[in-house]
C-alpha cells in the first residue's frame, strides 16, 4: 500500500491521502456537503470555479513533476547529465565566430559555482541550474585547453613542393596505391615559410612499399584541409587542426628513397615506444592482407587494426548504401565483443575446474584479462579517437565487475563520456562520438526494460523439454532485431544530420550480418590475434575472412535493392532540440522520459512538415573550380564540369538532395585561338574586343540554366532570372567577363579584385575569406544578390591559414605568423 501511495503521489492522480496533498485547500472545501441553495452560487461563481480547476490542475502536475525529478535524483539519473553540461560548454565554445578570452569562461565558473554553492540548500531547481552552467564553463575552458594543447600549423594555400619526410604510419588501397602519413623535415622548391608538420600523401606510382620511421622524398601537391562544401557542412580543417594533419596530397611520380635506417632509439622512451606499436600493427596488417585476400582481406584489417582504406570502393559504397558501413569501424561493437568474447570464454575454461571455480574469484579473473585483452586490441587498433573512446568504455565496464557493480549501466557511460570530454572535447562535434554514445545510451536503456520485462516473463513461463533451447534461441533472435531497431533508431539522426543519406534496408542487412559478425567473425579474429605470435592464426583467419564474404554479398545484395536516400540538410535547429529528446528519452527513468520523446517526435516532424528552406541560385566551391545550378525539376545539378570531383560533388548531392548531374554543353564556336598573344600575359584592345563580343552572342544563344564552355577557358550560363553568370579558368579574360556577365567567379586572383562594370568578382582571393558560397538571386533589374558563405569570421584557430599570406609572412590582420605559432614553427619559416 505504501508503494501504491508513493506512486499515486508521484503521478497526481489517484485517491486518499496522497491525492489530497496536490488540491488545494478551497478544492476539498468545495467538496464538503451544501444547502439545497448552493446551487445558485456555484451557477454565479462558474468563471472562479475554471480558475481553481486550472490552479488544481497546474498544482497537480508540478506536484507530480517535483516527485519525479525527486525519483530521478534517488535513481542516480542526475550525474548522467555532467557528461551532457560538459559537451554543450564545448559545443558552445567551438561554434562560436570568435575565440573568447579565456577570462569569459573563468568569470563564469567562478559566478555560477559561488551561486551554485548558495543555492544547495535553497531551492533545488536553482542549484540545479547553476551547477550546470558551471559544468558549462568547464566544458569551455576544457575546449579552450585543447585548443591551445594542440597548436597544429595549417597549410595556408594549395602548392606543389619536395617534400622530405619521415613516415609515421602507412596505408595500402585496393588498387596498388599507397597513402603515407608523414612528418614533415624539410620542403623545398618552394621551401614553404610556414609548414605543416605532418602531412598525409598518397602515391599510385609503383615504387617499393616505404617501411615506418624511413624517410621519403619526392615532389608533392599539398592543399590545406577543405572547409565545409557547402554552408553548414563538416569542416574537415577542424577535424584536421584537432587530428594533427596539417596538409593532405599526393606525388607526382614515385618517391625515392633518402635513407634505408629506421628511426633510432635516441629519442624520447615515448616516440619509439610508439613507433615500436607501429610497427607491430603494421606487421599484423600486411601479415592479415597475405592471409586473406581481396576485400574480405582488407575488411578484417580494418575491424581489426583500424587500416579501412584496403577495401575497393564498390564494397565500400556497397557497405555504405546498406548501413554496414559502421562495422569497418573499430567501435564499441567490437571491443565488447572481443572482451565479451574473451571475458566468457576464459570464465567457462575456469569454471571446468572446481578446485579453481570455489578457490579463486574466476569472474573477476577473466574480467582483468578482458580488460588486458582489450587494452591489447587498442594497441593493434591503431589507438584512434573511436578505439580509445570504445576502450574506455569496455574497461570502465569491467573495472565495475571488479568491484561487484554492474557492468552495463548508463553510469559507465556517462564517466566513459566524462573522461573523453575531459581530453578530447573537441570529438563532442564529431558525427564518431555523437552516434557511438547514442546507440550505446539507447542500447543500455533498452536492455535495461527488456530485462525487466523478461524478468516478468519468466514468472509465469511454462516448464517443458526443450524449453531453455528454445528460450535461448528466441532470445538471441529477438535481441539481435532489437539490437538492430534500437541502434538504427539512435543513430538515425546523427546520419542524417552529418551524411544526409539513410540506408532504407539498412535493418534488413544488419538482422543478416551482424549473427556472422557476432558468432564467427570476431571470435575467429580473436583467436587468430592470439595465436598469431605462435603461427598458428592462418585457420582462423581464413574462417574470419568467409565470413566477411558472406558479409560482403549480403551488402551487396542490400545496396542493390536501393541507392539510399538522400535528405537535404536541416535547419540548424534540427540537430540540437533531437539530440535534447533524444538524451531525455534514454537518461531519464521515470515518466519524464516520456517528454524527451514527444521532444524527439516534435523535431522529427517540424522538419518534415516545416517547408523546406529555398534552394540557392548558384553554388560555388571555396576554390573557385566548381560552379553549380540546382535546377527547377528538384532532381539536377548543372555545374561547369564534365567529371566535378566525387569528394566535393557527392557532398552537394547529398546536401541537396539531388542525385543526378547535368554537365555542360560544349560551344561549337571554336576557340579562343588566336585570341591569346604568343607569350603574353595580357590581351590586346582587339582580342578583349573579340572575346567580349563572343561571350555575348553566347549568352544571347545559350540555353537557359545550363553552362555552355569554350575549351578550358571559360563558361557562361543564363538563368531564367536574366541573371549571366560567367566561370573564368585565364586571368587575362576576366575584364571581358565583367563586361559581358554579371556574376564572374574564377578560381585566380583578379589583378584589379573589382569590376568596373558592376558585377560581382568572385575571386580566390574573396573564396578564400568565405569559403563556398551560395548565391540567392532576386530582381536581376535591382541587382539583388543575397549571400550564404560557409565562414562568416575567420578569428578561430583552424581558420586562421586562411588570413595568411605567404608574400609578407604575416596574417591579413597584421599579426607575425611566428608569434601565431612559436611553439610549433621553427626553420620551416612559418
Amino acid at each position: 500500500m505504501e508503494k501504491i501511495a508513493e506512486d499515486r503521489a508521484g503521478t497526481g492522480i489517484g485517491e486518499g491521502p496522497a491525492f489530497a496533498v496536490a488540491i488545494p485547500f478551497n478544492a476539498i472545501a468545495i467538496a464538503e456537503p451544501r444547502p439545497a441553495g448552493a446551487l445558485v452560487v456555484r451557477e454565479a461563481t462558474g468563471g472562479e470555479r475554471l480558475v481553481d480547476r486550472i490552479s488544481r490542475s497546474a498544482a497537480s502536475i508540478a506536484q507530480s513533476a517535483h516527485a519525479a525529478i525527486g525519483r530521478e535524483e534517488a535513481f542516480g539519473r542526475v550525474f548522467l547529465f555532467v557528461p551532457v553540461a560538459l559537451g554543450t560548454g564545448a559545443v558552445l565554445w567551438f561554434a562560436l565566430p570568435q575565440t573568447l578570452p579565456i577570462a569569459a569562461p573563468v568569470f563564469l565558473f567562478a559566478v555560477s559555482s559561488v551561486f551554485a554553492v548558495l543555492s544547495r540548500f535553497g531551492s533545488p531547481m536553482a542549484h540545479r541550474v547553476w551547477s550546470a552552467l558551471a559544468l558549462c564553463a568547464i566544458g569551455m575552458l576544457l575546449a579552450d585547453l585543447e585548443t591551445r594543447r594542440m597548436q597544429t600549423v595549417l597549410l595556408d594555400t594549395p602548392v606543389t613542393t619536395q617534400v622530405t619526410g619521415r613516415v609515421l604510419r602507412r596505408e595500402a588501397g585496393a588498387a596498388g596505391e599507397w597513402r603515407y602519413h608523414v612528418r614533415v623535415e624539410a620542403t623545398a622548391e618552394p621551401r614553404i615559410r610556414r609548414a605543416p608538420e605532418e602531412v598525409e600523401l598518397m602515391t599510385r606510382a609503383r615504387h617499393e612499399p616505404f617501411a615506418l620511421g624511413e624517410v621519403l622524398r619526392g615532389k608533392a601537391r599539398l592543399s590545406p584541409p577543405s572547409g565545409p562544401a557547402l554552408p553548414g557542412l563538416d569542416d574537415f580543417s577542424f577535424s584536421g587542426y584537432f587530428g594533427g594533419i596539417g596538409a593532405v596530397g599526393y606525388f607526382l611520380g614515385a618517391p625515392t628513397h633518402v635513407e634505408r635506417s629506421a628511426v633510432s632509439g635516441t629519442g624520447p622512451w615515448s616516440e619509439a615506444a610508439e613507433q615500436t606499436l607501429l610497427v607491430v600493427r603494421d606487421g599484423i596488417t600486411q601479415r592479415i592482407r597475405r592471409t586473406v585476400p581481396g576485400d574480405a582481406g582488407g575488411f578484417a584489417a580494418a575491424i581489426l587494426t583500424g587500416d579501412r582504406r584496403s577495401m575497393s570502393a564498390a564494397t565500400t559504397e556497397a557497405l555504405r548504401l546498406s548501413g554496414l558501413a559502421h562495422i569497418t569501424a573499430i567501435s564499441g561493437l567490437h571491443m565488447a565483443l572481443a572482451a565479451g568474447i574473451f571475458f566468457v570464454g576464459l570464465r567457462k575454461l575456469l569454471s571446468l575446474s572446481p578446485a579453481i571455480a570455489q578457490s579463486w574469484p574466476i569472474k573477476k579473473i577473466a574480467a582483468m584479462a578482458a580488460l588486458a585483452a582489450a587494452f591489447l586490441y587498442l594497441m593493434t587498433s591503431g589507438s584512434q579517437v573511436s578505439a580509445i573512446r570504445a576502450f574506455l568504455m569496455t574497461a570502465i565496464m569491467l573495472v565495475a565487475v571488479l568491484f561487484d557493480r554492474p557492468a552495463i549501466s548508463l553510469r559507465n557511460l556517462a564517466l566513459a563520456a566524462i573522461v573523453i570530454l575531459v581530453v578530447w572535447p573537441s570529438q563532442v562535434l564529431g558525427a564518431s562520438f555523437q552516434m557511438s554514445f547514442a546507440a550505446t545510451a539507447g542500447l543500455i536503456a533498452g536492455y535495461d526494460g527488456w530485462r525487466r520485462r523478461a524478468a516478468r516473463q519468466s514468472r509465469y513461463a511454462p516448464n517443458f523439454p526443450g524449453r531453455k533451447i528454445l528460450s535461448f534461441l528466441w532470445n538471441f533472435a529477438a535481441g539481435t532485431f532489437v539490437t538492430s531497431l534500437i541502434g538504427g533508431l539512435a543513430t538515425a539522426i546523427f546520419a542524417v544530420a552529418h551524411f544526409h543519406r539513410m540506408a532504407p534496408y539498412g535493418l534488413v542487412a544488419n538482422l543478416a550480418a551482424m549473427p556472422i559478425i557476432s558468432v564467427v567473425v570476431m571470435p575467429a579474429a580473436l583467436a587468430a590475434m592470439l595465436l598469431m605470435p605462435f603461427g598458428l592464426d592462418m585457420p582462423f583467419l581464413i574462417l574470419a575472412g568467409e565470413g566477411l564474404e558472406i558479409v560482403i554479398v549480403i551488402a551487396t545484395t542490400v545496396a542493390s535493392w536501393s541507392e539510399g536516400t538522400s535528405v537535404a540538410r536541416f535547419a540548424t535547429w534540427f540537430l540540437p532540440l533531437a539530440s535534447v529528446g533524444l538524451l531525455l528519452l534514454t537518461l531519464l527513468h521515470t515518466r519524464l522520459r516520456w517528454i524527451g520523446a514527444a521532444v524527439l517526435v516534435a523535431a522529427i516532424g517540424l522538419a518534415i512538415l516545416l517547408p523546406p528552406e529555398d534552394t540557392a541560385d548558384l553554388i560555388v566551391s571555396e576554390d573557385g573550380r566548381l560552379a553549380g545550378l540546382p535546377g527547377p525539376d528538384g532532381r539536377t545539378i548543372a555545374t561547369n564540369r564534365n567529371k566535378p570531383s566525387d569528394f566535393l560533388f557527392s557532398q552537394w548531392q547529398h546536401a541537396l538532395a539531388r542525385p543526378d548531374h547535368l554537365g555542360p554543353l560544349r560551344s561549337e564556336d571554336g576557340a579562343v585561338a588566336g585570341t591569346r598573344a604568343e607569350g603574353a600575359d595580357r590581351l590586346s584592345v582587339e582580342q578583349i574586343r573579340t572575346v567580349r563580343e563572343m561571350m555575348r552572342r553566347q549568352f544571347a544563344a545559350s540555353p537557359s540554366g545550363r553552362f555552355l564552355c569554350t575549351g578550358k577557358v571559360w563558361c557562361i550560363v543564363r538563368l531564367s532570372k536574366g541573371w549571366r553568370i560567367a566561370t573564368v579558368e585565364d586571368p587575362a579574360l576576366l575584364g571581358a567577363a565583367c563586361d559581358a556577365a554579371d556574376i564572374v567567379v574564377t578560381p585566380r586572383r583578379s589583378p584589379f579584385g573589382s569590376c568596373r562594370s558592376g558585377a560581382n568578382m568572385i575571386d580566390a582571393e574573396v573564396l578564400r575569406r568565405t569559403g563556398a558560397t551560395e548565391f540567392y538571386l532576386g530582381n536581376h533589374d535591382d541587382r539583388d544578390i543575397r549571400q550564404r558563405t560557409a565562414y562568416t569570421t575567420l578569428d578561430r584557430p583552424w581558420q586562421r591559414h586562411r588570413l595568411y599570406d605567404w608574400r609578407t609572412d604575416r596574417f591579413a590582420d597584421g599579426e607575425p605568423a611566428a608569434g601565431a605559432n612559436a611553439a610549433k614553427v621553427s626553420d620551416s619559416g612559418g
